[in-house]
């Protein structure tokens, strides 16, 4: 309709007319990639302390530099193993003023642990990027006697064997990471969860289960003393945080679970936008400052597109509903 009208134009009005629709074009495109807005909410589904609580503070320290007109605010809504937040994030307003940082347990675990969500990971949320990844370590007390992991599975097989592992909680990844290594083994093990890695090492050293699959960061201070012994470590590749300690692929066990943090929107965010914040974030994780904040923790930046997080989910989804439903593990 509009170029029939401009053909009946003469042709000074007509270019006039086109050049009106090209700034008009512009000035929308322009208004659906502008961000930051004045305020920033980014809501991390865990308490402070955590990984994604303090990848999150990282990271809004460097965007609040950039964009000093800005409010980046960390706001920490914990509970039902990330589900509150994760669901605070879905049904935001899809403007840019509200993101999320999550792992995969409200992303990817959850929906085939939990009975019920209340939102829809596939559909309810718009991913954004990866952000970092954080390696995961198989660790046994010490005294458990096992200098490797051919050692610590001879020792699960053997006759009349019961040994315990801990996780950080019911369905979370570092109890998949320990069933999915016993599903491997052949073998059977006894979960007992804990509130958090702290708990979780303490019984470690006390003897309490003779196993974990946990963040690295979480055991390195106990290293020193003796105590502890890393056996593997559960990310494709070797960490270069841990260059000596082999990956369970490489010894013998096909399993992979670091411990990733990724970046999230809600529902119907436009493309134009998340590309937007996109760009924004990997400006961040490529900066020095922001690298060796991290890398303190022993996590690395990992950015990525929205496509290549996508498939990620969807990759270990297909992943771990089975060593799930294997493991009988299920939340009502």
């Amino acid at each position: 309709m509009l170029g029939r009208l401009l053909r009946t134009l003469p042709p000074t009005l007509a270019l006039l007319g086109v050049a009106v629709c090209m700034i008009s074009t512009g000035a929308a495109a322009a208004q659906t990639t502008a961000w930051p807005p004045k305020l920033v909410r980014i809501v991390v589904p865990f308490g402070p302390g955590s990984t994604p609580d303090i990848v999150g503070r990282v990271l809004a320290d460097s965007l609040q530099a950039r964009h000093p007109g800005t409010s980046f605010v960390i706001e920490n809504k914990p509970g039902a193993a990330g589900n509150i937040g994760t669901d605070a994030v879905a049904k935001a307003a899809p403007d840019g003023a509200t993101l999320g940082i999550s792992i995969p347990g409200p992303l990817v675990i959850n929906q085939t642990v939990f009975a019920r969500l209340p939102y829809d990971p596939e559909h309810d949320i718009t991913p954004v990027t990866m952000l970092t990844r954080l390696p995961n370590v198989l660790v046994v007390p010490t005294s458990l006697g096992v200098g490797d992991v051919a050692a610590f599975v001879a020792r699960l097989k053997a006759p009349g064997s019961s040994l315990a592992y801990a996780s950080i909680g019911a369905g979370s990844l570092s109890q998949l990471c320990m069933e999915a290594i016993a599903q491997q083994a052949g073998a059977k093990l006894v979960h007992i969860p804990y509130a958090g890695s702290p708990n979780a090492v303490t019984a470690l050293i006390r003897g309490d289960v003779q196993a974990a699959c946990l963040p690295a960061i979480s055991v390195a201070p106990q290293l020193a003393s003796g105590t502890l012994k890393i056996l593997a470590v559960s990310t494709p590749e070797r960490s270069p945080f841990l260059p000596g300690v082999p990956t369970l692929k490489e010894s013998g066990i096909d399993v992979q679970s670091d411990a990733w943090n990724a970046l999230i929107a809600p529902r119907a965010t436009p493309t134009a936008l998340v590309d937007t914040i996109n760009a924004e974030l990997r400006q961040s994780l490529a900066e020095p400052a922001v690298i060796e904040k991290l890398k303190v923790q022993m996590i690395t930046p990992a950015p990525s597109s929205p496509d290549e997080l996508r498939k990620t989910l969807a990759d270990e989804k297909a992943l771990w509903s089975g060593v799930i439903r294997a493991a009988g593990i299920r939340i009502e």
